[in-house]
C-alpha cells in the first residue's frame, strides 16, 4: 500500500509539473537523452558535449578546444529558462539569438559583479547585483529578450531589467541583431553542465 501511495504521489507531481509547463507555454530545448534539435557550430569541430543522467555536459580538457552547441531553430522574442553548474573558475556562456552572451563564470569567490562576471551581458553590462552561487552548485537563470531589451533573473535576483542591447557581444554567430537567431551554448572554454532548458516564444 505504501509503495502504491508513493507511486501515485510521484505520478501526480509529474502530471502537475507537465500541466504547469504546458499552461506556461514553455517547450523543452533539451530532452535529456540526446542533442536532437541542436548541432555543432563547426561540424568538423571537436565534440566536447556528453549526456550524463539527463544532464548536458561540456568538458574541455587541457590542450583541447571544444565546439559551441547551436539550436537548429531560430527565435525572436522569447523567455528562456535553464539551470547550469560550473566549477570555480570555469567559463561558458548562453547566447540569446546567437549574438548576446549571458556570461557563465565560476566567480563566486570574487564576491562582486562585473562586465565579464557571471550573469553579465558580456563586456557590455554588469549585473546590477552579485547573484552567483558557489562552484559546483546548480544555478538558475531566466532571460527574456523582446526587441533589443534583455531582462535576466539569476538565482532569483533580477540582475538586468530591460537593458538595451543593440550590438553583438563577441563570438556571435552573426551581427544581424534585428533578425531572429539561434540559441547557443558556449563550448570552447571550460566545463559546464546544463539541465531543464526550456523556452517560451513571445509575440513579435
Amino acid at each position: 500500500m505504501k509503495k502504491l501511495v508513493t507511486l501515485l504521489t510521484a505520478l501526480t507531481l509529474t502530471t502537475l509539473t507537465f500541466a504547469a509547463d504546458k499552461e506556461d507555454g514553455f517547450k523543452p530545448l533539451f530532452n535529456g537523452k540526446d542533442t536532437a534539435g541542436w548541432k555543432l557550430r563547426r561540424a568538423t569541430g571537436h565534440n566536447s558535449w556528453t549526456i550524463e543522467n539527463g544532464v548536458l555536459k561540456n568538458t574541455v580538457n587541457k590542450g583541447e578546444h571544444g565546439t559551441d552547441l547551436v539550436t537548429e531553430q531560430k527565435y525572436w522574442n522569447f523567455t528562456v529558462r535553464y539551470e547550469f553548474q560550473v566549477p570555480d573558475g570555469s567559463n561558458s556562456g548562453f547566447y540569446l539569438r546567437g549574438r548576446h552572451e549571458l556570461q557563465i563564470l565560476g566567480d563566486f569567490k570574487s564576491g562582486k559583479p562585473g562586465k565579464q562576471g557571471n550573469g553579465a551581458i558580456y563586456n557590455q553590462t554588469a549585473p546590477s547585483e552579485f547573484a552567483s552561487k558557489a562552484g559546483g552548485e546548480w544555478q538558475t537563470c531566466e532571460a527574456t529578450i523582446i526587441g533589443n531589451k534583455i531582462t535576466v533573473i539569476l538565482n532569483g535576483k533580477k540582475i538586468h531589467d530591460a537593458v538595451e542591447c543593440n550590438v553583438a557581444t563577441g563570438s556571435e554567430l552573426d551581427k544581424l541583431v534585428t533578425e531572429p537567431g539561434a540559441l547557443f551554448l558556449q563550448g570552447d572554454h571550460g566545463t559546464v553542465w546544463f539541465r531543464n532548458m526550456r523556452i517560451k516564444e513571445l509575440a513579435k
